[in-house]
């Protein structure tokens, strides 16, 4: 913790360049949310870029990650390991006719 009012400072100040961030990337994905890309995925793709930089600065910094043990980032490598497997689910299936006959 911090001890010094110069730490508590240095703290609030990394607290509020990280939340200037943040605001920052909002605006970027909203901008982009006008820009059209040569594909939608592209565009798609281009947004979760920013919101994974964005919630990983929160994590990182808000809910103090970046000072956890390792074991948090097996987890943490897991858990993203298995989203992009179900991603990867959703893109592989889009292109059977299969999977749709039933609706």
């Amino acid at each position: 913790m911090a001890d010094s009012p110069e730490e508590i400072q240095k703290s609030i100040r990394k607290y509020l360049w990280i939340g200037a961030l943040l605001i920052l990337f909002t605006i970027i994905t909203v901008a982009l949310s006008y820009v059209e890309l040569p594909t939608h995925s592209l565009n798609i793709l281009v947004g979760m870029i920013v919101a994974t930089f964005k919630a990983a600065l929160v994590a990182l910094i808000f809910m103090h990650l970046n000072h956890e043990r390792p074991l948090i980032y097996k987890v943490l490598a897991f858990t993203t390991v298995f989203a992009l497997a179900l991603f990867m689910l959703f893109i592989f299936t889009s292109g059977d006719p299969l999977v749709f006959e039933g609706f």
